[in-house]
């Protein structure tokens, strides 16, 4: 049995081919980005140094950004005719974290309520650190954020889809208008011991290349903590139990034993000791999605409604297999013992899947879609963006000079020390209705073939 046949059919990848990374041309040494905290012993945080200064001289266009920077589009499109008034904003007030405003390269924060942990920390963080990476490039504009999990803005709310509030989160659903903009975690998440996204990135490397695929131990594998989510509850059903073996190894992740003995039971790399890895939905779409695909380990990937800037990436068959949320155990059981019986096959999966979050997320991209949605934004705001009464200034001082403990590492480990040396991926344009039925109707292909394999 054949890949192509078994999953893919006859269908055809949308972009697909070899995509260049980013490199510069240029000759000229990097340009550094000057940071120092002061007097440390001030009890004030440090003030916020003069306007960035202007970008590199603009050189070629960059290769076309991946495909999912397209959808950039679709978040957008509500308000394409009639641009975004400041009235719109502040409709949004009610859904946000906090309000961001970028000024003349100057970033400026007013707080509504607090995240949780430090999601709006690393999330303004990221902010700050594509503004010293391309600095001059990032446009004036005024967003509203929202730091919990599923979309809120309701399509069905606003027959005319400009009046709704523009709200930048980090997954949405099809029933939902909000803005999709990368996930806090990229710059890491202190909290639960998780590093950086390009430190993880290397980590997740080194352990699978130490553990190969098939020395893994032939099952299904997913850690983490299922309290209050129904589909997470399904999944530990799938552990072996009266004489049941359905191919899955679930653990369930106490956090409070987790942070007292410092996550030597749960470090993500030492994960990487399973042939597969189970991907399933929390209250949305979950941080751990990234790292699940890092192992070169073929994920099976439980059916979602959300969607985040990963997850429009994928391709089922392609990147991942697909696991049927309706019988689930049913579903696992079946992808592991096909896999167990097709290596070569299965272990191009987990290999696609690996190289899509090695290469087409790299924090190069992730900068780059950061910068193009704020960019395309940015165009459609029919005010001029002007600083809250109430907002304060935020830049790379002000927030990681005070920090302490892991926090200070992950911004240390995060922090933009050079400008740029590059021209940003150019923005492919939006999906034509054709393109946009042929992704629909590979993806229900695939479902439609697993469907009749599993039997």
């Amino acid at each position: 049995m054949v890949l192509q046949s078994s999953l893919l059919g006859n269908t055809v990848s949308i972009g697909a081919g070899q995509r260049r990374r980013h490199h510069s041309n240029s000759t000229a040494p990097p340009v550094p980005i000057a940071f120092t905290c002061g007097n440390q012993t001030s009890p004030q945080p440090p003030k916020c140094p003069g306007t960035p200064g202007p970008p590199l001289p603009a050189g070629g266009p960059g290769p076309s950004c991946p495909d999912y920077f397209r959808y950039i589009h679709d978040d957008l499109r509500p308000w394409r005719d009639a641009g975004i008034t400041r009235e719109a904003v502040e409709r949004a007030r009610r859904h946000a974290y906090f309000r961001l405003v970028v000024v003349g390269g100057r970033a400026y924060v007013e707080t509504y309520q607090r995240a949780y942990q430090t999601r709006d920390v690393f999330t303004q963080w990221g902010i700050l650190q594509l503004i010293r990476r391309y600095p001059g490039r990032v446009p004036d504009l005024d967003i509203m954020f929202a730091c919990d999990d599923p979309g809120q803005v309701r399509a069905a709310d606003f027959p005319t889809p400009s009046e709704a509030p523009p709200v930048f989160r980090y997954c949405k659903d099809a029933s939902t208008l909000d803005v999709v903009f990368p996930d806090w975690s990229f710059w890491g998440w202190p909290e639960v011991g998780i590093r950086p996204w390009t430190q993880m990135l290397e980590e997740v490397r080194q352990e699978s290349e130490r553990v190969r695929w098939p020395e893994r131990q032939p099952y299904a594998f997913w850690k983490g903590n299922p309290e209050g989510y129904r589909i997470r509850h399904e999944l530990l059903r799938c552990n072996p139990s009266n004489g049941q073996e359905w191919n899955a190894r679930i653990f369930t992740q106490n956090w409070n034993h987790a942070i007292q003995n410092g996550f030597k039971d749960s470090r993500i790399p030492k994960q990487c000791i399973y042939r597969y890895k189970v991907y399933v939905e929390g209250n949305a779409w979950s941080v751990s999605e990234k790292y699940i695909l890092a192992c070169d380990s073929p994920v099976l990937f439980i059916t979602t409604p959300f969607q985040d800037i990963l997850s429009r990436g994928l391709i089922a068959g392609k990147h991942y297999w697909p696991i049927n949320r309706e019988h689930v155990c049913k579903s696992i059981k079946f992808a592991v013992n096909w896999g167990n019986e097709h290596p070569t096959q299965v272990q191009l999966i987990g290999e696609q899947g690996s190289r899509f979050v090695r290469d087409e997320m790299s924090m190069d991209y992730i900068y780059d879609y950061m910068l193009h949605l704020l960019t395309e934004y940015a165009k459609l705001l029919r005010y001029k963006p002007t600083v809250p009464e109430k907002a304060v200034e935020i830049c790379t001082e002000s927030m990681a000079c005070p920090a302490q403990g892991l926090h200070r590492d992950c911004m240390m480990d995060s922090m933009e020390r050079h400008v740029a040396s590059f021209e940003p991926c150019t923005l492919p344009p939006p999906f034509t209705p054709e393109e946009a039925k042929e992704i629909a109707e590979r993806e229900t292909e695939v479902l439609r073939n697993v469907e009749n394999m599993e039997g």
